[in-house]
């Protein structure tokens, strides 16, 4: 057995190794609550393992995102009342809109989304700033026929992203349950983690069929994003909506950093 380990890890050092698990560990802490693990765990991959094809690094990344998302969903769907039908909706076509983005990485750059991505997230960041109240109680009852229609849209647009990209998806469904649907925080994080399980289902299907992962890596990054994803839904069921408001700026804010500096990057 400890030789099959050693096999699985020999091409990294001991140092990459630790590197990429911490950081899984922090992404799925954090992605649990307001969404936006893949902005640490997928530049942890390619800082570490700079030589290794950009679809293995994405293939990867979803297995690892997949288990953590999963688990905080499981936790969240302990504590929260779903509308199933509404989540059903969302889901699927969240589903296929992930599936169409994943492939149709094969065919264009991601980068050319980062200046378009930018510009969202400055303007998700002040809206969310100004309204203080913002997804601190559920501040619409919106009729459910407009609720499937909005929710599929929600649905495929962002799983679309994650498929073609990924980072912040988890925010922007937090985001855009709790300004389109009228959702509350915690509400929201609940129902963008189902979601966003689904779209690294989907995604990850496509990764998976072309031998895009690798396996100890993406094994040892899962454990440590499940680990985080424990901690950090525990944390936002018991803090509240108040707190994951705070972590969902901060998040947003981190997001808006790293987007401004890879567009000035590109120029």
């Amino acid at each position: 057995m400890l030789q099959f380990f050693e096999s699985l890890f020999a091409d990294y050092s001991a140092y990459t190794l630790v590197a990429v698990t911490l950081l899984a560990f922090i992404a799925g802490f954090i992605d649990s609550m307001v969404g936006g693990g893949g902005l640490i765990q997928l530049p942890a991959l390619l800082i570490h393992l700079p030589q290794t094809p950009l679809p293995v690094l994405f293939g990867t990344n979803k297995i690892a995102s997949l288990a953590g998302t999963s688990v905080a969903a499981f936790r969240y769907a302990r504590r929260i009342k779903f509308n199933f039908r509404l989540l059903f909706v969302v889901s699927f076509f969240a589903f296929v809109g992930s599936g169409l983005g994943a492939k149709m990485l094969t065919y264009l750059s991601a980068d050319k989304l980062k200046p378009l991505v930018l510009v969202i997230l400055i303007v998700i960041a002040i809206y969310t700033f100004i309204k203080k109240d913002l997804g601190s109680f559920q501040t619409k009852s919106l009729p459910f026929r407009k609720q499937l229609i909005y929710g599929g849209l929600i649905g495929f647009v962002v799983g679309f992203y994650d498929g073609f990209f990924g980072p912040g998806t988890g925010s922007f469904f937090v985001l855009f349950f709790v300004v389109v649907l009228g959702f509350e925080f915690v509400a929201a994080s609940a129902y963008s983690k189902i979601v966003n399980s689904m779209t690294n289902v989907s995604a990850l299907m496509v990764f998976v069929s072309q031998g895009q992962f690798i396996g100890g890596i993406a094994v040892l990054m899962a454990f440590a994003n499940v680990a985080g994803s424990i901690s950090g839904s525990g944390l936002a069921l018991k803090k509240g909506n108040g707190f994951v408001r705070i972590i969902f700026l901060v998040v947003v804010s981190i997001m808006i950093l790293r987007y401004g500096y890879d567009v000035i990057q590109a120029e």
